[in-house]
């Protein structure tokens, strides 16, 4: 299904058709070395094949020309209207691709099938971003995929992929070709519960969620392939849906939250229909699977991008859905400042000083701390006060034990770390933790006038004890002075 005819298909080759358990060793080494079939290879495989149906031959690479004019760049291509991509030419530095990902692409694609760079490292490589990683689609089913690389596993289990393993545990992920399935949805439920479908590529490109993703990059044309629009997006630096938002947000509502990281990561614009959409759709967050919500929220803190990501979360109404607490906070807010986006954006500053992201208890400390220390003052036992006030976030969005026994230990733990008190607190295991979240939070007051700082770490100017003033101590008078007195 992922495979496409044409009228003059090349000859396939046998080895994606081979069981590799039916040859020796030494046929498959050379097979895979040499990138051509054996002699045996080729014997064993008519044999196997001679009583069985003849599979369909792979297919040659797509002829690619521009887009027609008067196509709609964002509606869903159907398989009535299979459009041909647009092509945009694109000659990359030496350098920008990574050497093993180039490795995998031109390995399917001397073996007959179709494969390109897909997804974020295409769109990074056009916004001049340098990749985290690299990202493969192809036509070849996973088995496939696994015969031609001995250094490869399958995982996943609602849909397979395939990791091609590298040195220093580089991953290049590789998957098949899938399509948006065809189901009876009733009523207003649009959302997608099953999406393990083999498709095509431009199936697979009509399915993701926004343009800016769906970019295809051929290396053997050097050329981008876009389906959808989305290098024009590229251009005006704009996150735009495939398709209708509102029913696209409605099919999976983290996609709400994805539009909000790109945004804010990549510096870019939001389309407005996409921003009504997103306020109009928030409430469907709340049928999400939990921990999808949980690590999108890390996702969200994790790029440098805290402060605009959840200011964003703040102005769409978002926040209200995931984390209604910290929305009133701000809402009840009256400081101009507001301490919470200082701390985010300090943690900004500290993950672009440190090159990687924050261990995870810090990032969600840092952004629940001052509600955590409003629920905490004047409470006698701090540690019962804020499991209290994390019990409803910990159930909402799946967070883990693990991640909320640390967080409130070390919110009852600051006043003494701030005071410079921390005694027996700096043996135990979670002290580099705590001195994290205690550099974050006087970053976050580096900068604020000294009433305002002592404000925000919780001291009230009005009830600062007065200064003592120091008495002067009387000079006595010497005995001859006294005698000239009387």
């Amino acid at each position: 299904m992922g495979r496409i005819q044409t009228p003059t298909p090349r000859t396939p080759l046998p080895v994606g058709n081979v069981d590799s358990t039916a040859l020796a060793p030494t046929d498959v080494r050379t097979e895979l070395l040499s990138g051509e079939p054996t002699a045996r290879t080729r014997s064993r495989a008519r044999e196997r094949d001679s009583d069985a149906p003849r599979r369909s031959a792979p297919p040659p690479r797509y002829t690619v020309s521009d887009m027609p004019p008067e196509a709609d760049a964002h509606v869903e291509n159907t398989d009535e209207e299979r459009l041909p991509p647009g092509l945009h030419p694109l000659e990359l530095a030496d350098g920008r691709i990574d050497p093993d990902a180039e490795k995998v692409v031109r390995r399917l694609v001397r073996h007959g099938f179709e494969a390109y760079l897909v997804g974020g490292c295409v769109r990074d490589l056009l916004l001049d971003r340098a990749p985290k990683d690299f990202d493969v689609a192809t036509s070849a089913r996973p088995d496939d995929v696994r015969r031609l690389f001995r250094n490869s596993r399958i995982i996943g289990r609602r849909f397979r992929l395939v990791h091609v393993l590298f040195g220093g545990g580089k991953v290049i992920e590789t998957a098949t070709f899938r399509r948006t399935p065809i189901e009876e949805r009733e009523g207003d439920d649009l959302l997608i519960r099953n999406d393990n479908v083999f498709g095509e590529a431009h199936e697979d490109a009509n399915r993701r969620d926004f343009t800016i993703n769906a970019l295809f990059y051929d290396l053997e044309r050097h050329a981008v392939l876009d389906w959808v629009g989305g290098m024009p997006d590229i251009e005006q630096r704009v996150v735009r849906t495939i398709g209708d938002p509102v029913v696209r947000f409605r099919e999976d509502p983290i996609r709400i939250l994805r539009a909000i990281k790109f945004s804010a990561r990549l510096d870019l614009a939001i389309a407005p229909e996409v921003y009504d959409a997103i306020v109009v759709c928030r409430d469907a967050l709340g049928r999400a699977a939990r921990p999808r919500l949980f690590e999108e929220i890390l996702r969200l803190m994790r790029g440098g991008a805290a402060h605009r990501s959840l200011w964003l979360c703040w102005e769409t109404g978002v926040l209200d859905v995931l984390l209604p607490e910290l929305s009133s906070y701000l809402a009840d807010a009256t400081d101009e400042s507001r301490p919470v986006f200082r701390i985010l954006s300090a943690l900004d500053r500290t993950t672009r000083e440190r090159g990687e992201a924050l261990d995870d208890t810090v990032l969600w400390t840092a952004l629940l701390m001052e509600p955590l220390r409003e629920a905490c003052d004047g409470a006698r036992d701090r540690v019962a006060a804020a499991q209290d006030f994390l019990e409803p976030i910990v159930e909402r969005l799946a967070v883990p034990r693990r991640i909320a026994d640390a967080m409130r230990r070390i919110i009852a733990a600051l006043p003494r770390l701030e005071s410079g008190r921390a005694g027996r607190f700096t043996k135990t295991a979670l002290y580099p933790t705590a001195a994290d979240v205690l550099a974050i939070s006087q970053m976050a007051r580096a900068d604020l006038p000294e009433e305002d700082a002592e404000s925000a770490a919780g001291i009230d100017p009005e009830q600062k004890p007065a200064r003592r003033r120091r008495r002067r101590r009387r000079k006595p008078q010497r005995p001859e002075d006294a005698a000239g007195s009387s």
